[in-house]
């Protein structure tokens, strides 16, 4: 069995990262213009700061239906609890580092996103017109966009077709959801050859152990059966003695 891992580390940096990413919501939130009016280029044309408000999923996507925020809210909310459990489980389990570290990103970009759908509606006002109250409703903030291309989407595409697209603008809990989750699908291999070779490792020094105890167990049932002999030299002395005696 693997040795199991303190899940402290992992649970305090994702909360680093919850903490991060929620300074830079507020923070654009509170200096920058929304739209193109406050927009800030951090290299050329291609990376810039701009706020939107995204009432949907991660990179901008949403929900059409009326209670589909809310949908969305409460199970980002099961999600986050669950990953949490699980991130905790597979430490004390001795998952390995790079799965957990993975899921330790996946976990401050869920918990990230659902602050802001939570609470934002009702610290920040900012829950879309309409919405059936404030609570669970709130829109996330995005800042990050990387203008690399936009067009209309070909009308064959699901959902999506015949509509406009642009680059999805995202901030850093999705930045750290859209990590973590190529991390597993790309280093999956990876994960699970390490998780073996560990096992196999505490395998082979179980097995060791077991051997040795074994044959000191089969070494002293032995000693009990077949006591070490007298020696020759001190009965031949007693003998010697004996006779001395009876003269």
């Amino acid at each position: 069995m693997n040795q199991s891992r303190n899940p402290a580390p992992f649970l305090l940096l994702s909360l680093l990262l919850i903490i991060i990413d929620q300074a830079s919501k507020l923070l654009v939130h509170y200096y920058m213009e929304p739209g193109f009016s406050g927009q800030i280029s951090l290299i050329g044309n291609w990376m810039k700061l701009h706020y939107v408000l995204n009432p949907g999923m991660a990179f901008g996507m949403q929900l059409g239906h009326e209670y589909g925020k809310l949908f969305l809210t409460l199970f980002r909310l099961i999600a986050m609890f669950a990953i949490g459990w699980y991130l905790v489980h597979l430490a004390r389990s001795g998952a390995t580092k790079g799965l957990l570290w993975a899921l330790t990103l996946i976990l401050a970009g869920a918990v990230g996103n659902v602050i802001d759908s939570t609470f934002y509606g009702v610290l920040l006002n900012n829950a879309p017109y309409g919405s059936p109250t404030p609570w669970f409703h709130g829109q996330v903030i995005d800042m990050i966009f990387v203008d690399f291309w936009e067009g209309f989407i070909p009308d064959w595409v699901p959902v999506w077709g015949g509509q406009y697209y642009s680059t999805p603008i995202f901030n850093i809990a999705d930045s750290c959801i859209f990590i973590g989750v190529c991390s597993i699908l790309i280093f999956q291999g990876s994960f699970q050859s390490a998780g073996s070779h560990s096992e196999q490792e505490d395998y082979n020094k179980h097995k060791d152990e077991i051997l040795q105890d074994e044959s000191q167990q089969i070494t002293a049932a032995d000693d009990q059966i077949n006591p070490s002999p007298i020696s020759t030299p001190a009965i031949e002395n007693q003998s010697d003695e004996n006779k001395k005696e009876s003269l």
